[in-house]
């Protein structure tokens, strides 16, 4: 996994980035500094095709790993485009093998009823579209 990519970032990945991590440079719009921490460690070879942790899920066609290199207990799960080397981060994860996560899961799960990006992800999209 060599050479640079261009890293974009979904709506929702932003929003765990926000719940879970924080910004450390204090900006509103969150995905500049995760697109930037991607591609740090993108670039740092902390990539990898294997979900982090002996997860038990296969990793689906296309899906990478890549282990912050500010908070290595971040593990941000993207789509890897290789024909055009762009890389999509869709969500993150804790490794909890290395520390208990920040979040109770039992907190997150409850957000997920409510979440339109997660009970129809593609309502935000043909909005737009549709306007």
């Amino acid at each position: 996994m060599s050479g640079g990519v261009t890293v974009a970032v979904t709506d929702h990945a932003a929003e765990r980035f926000r719940q879970r991590v924080g910004s450390r440079r204090g900006g509103f719009d969150v995905k500049p500094e995760i697109a930037g921490r991607v591609s740090e460690a993108w670039s740092a070879g902390r990539v990898s095709d294997e979900p982090p942790g002996g997860d038990d899920h296969a990793a689906a066609r296309g899906t990478v790993y890549v282990r912050d290199l500010v908070d290595r207990g971040v593990v941000f799960v993207c789509r890897h485009d290789r024909a055009s080397r762009e890389l999509l981060v869709v969500t993150l994860w804790e490794d909890e093998r290395l520390r208990p996560a920040r979040v109770d899961r039992r907190f997150t799960d409850a957000l997920k009823d409510s979440d339109g990006a997660l009970v129809d992800p593609g309502k935000r999209w043909r909005e737009r579209r549709d306007s």
